[in-house]
């Protein structure tokens, strides 16, 4: 028996994709989930199927964008299980296009979704997992976007290197408390799911973009695959968690270029995950 049986996780983004892999995960190991995501079907879907395999599970329709709804979702986790012991704000959209012909109301929405979900997240449990005085763990998903840029994609990038800079705050701000509360950062490449249909791209070069990235989305790492890697992550206490190791020598050559002060050179990956400099 897992040790974490028992203990409750709460998931946001949670009815596909890494969300779902997370869910499926936590219920493997015995965990009380509470379930959050926009796409009510699809968390009765998952819950469901949960529930058939004797997991103990609510869930909440939510848009982590608005902190009354998040603060909803604590009470709900509190409400239905008395406390809570990791807490994933997952939830995530992308958006393409040139920087300069991406709407407001696009910009609005990753901002949103992608970093003020983390911040609500944050600012409604982190209260709550203090007062409870045991172990708990926070886990925010990022993306390599977190730590690389890339052309096209400036509202995931700017969001997404928000959050690990939100993350490693919070985790040393808990390390000044002495809490007994872990972060870790979750910083993927391609994991397979149906994130580019929140894209709204309206322009050719996002057209074009979208496409490549959908597919090598698709066809990227198992949600499974993922969920074992973080959770392996959560039962060590570690911060990063890079489930796509190829990429740390474009990391390598970022911060050399940042050393060095030399103008960044972005580095188109080809079918095979080579790159070559565009």
């Amino acid at each position: 028996m897992s040790s974490q049986t028992g203990q409750v996780a709460v998931i946001t983004g949670a009815a596909s994709g890494i969300g779902r892999g997370l869910a499926e995960e936590a219920a493997r190991r015995g965990m009380r989930l509470v379930l959050a995501d926009l796409d009510a079907p699809g968390l009765d879907r998952l819950c469901d199927a949960l529930r058939a395999n004797a997991t103990e599970v609510v869930s909440r329709v939510t848009d982590v964008g608005q902190l009354a709804q998040v603060e909803a979702l604590r009470d709900c986790a509190v409400e239905s299980f008395g406390g809570v012991d990791l807490l994933f704000n997952n939830a995530g959209v992308i958006q393409t296009g040139y920087s300069w012909e991406i709407s407001q109301s696009q910009w609005q929405r990753m901002l949103d979704v992608n970093l003020n979900g983390v911040i609500h997240g944050i600012r409604s449990f982190l209260p709550l997992l203090l007062r409870q005085g045991r172990a708990g763990h926070v886990i925010n998903t990022a993306s390599l976007a977190g730590l690389l840029n890339s052309p096209l994609l400036a509202p995931y990038n700017v969001t997404k290197q928000a959050v690990v800079a939100l993350s490693e705050t919070l985790h040393y701000e808990l390390a000044l408390l002495d809490a007994p509360i872990a972060v870790s950062v979750i910083c993927p490449g391609p994991v397979a799911s149906a994130i580019m249909d929140s894209n709204q791209h309206s322009d050719a070069a996002g057209d074009g973009l979208s496409q490549l990235l959908d597919g090598r989305i698709r066809h990227g790492m198992s949600p499974a695959e993922l969920a074992a890697l973080v959770f392996d992550a959560i039962d060590a206490k570690r911060f990063w968690v890079l489930p796509h190791k190829d990429f740390k020598a474009a990391l390598q050559r970022r911060v050399r270029s940042i050393l060095e002060e030399t103008n960044p050179q972005f580095r188109m990956p080809d079918a095979e995950g080579r790159d070559h400099v565009s």
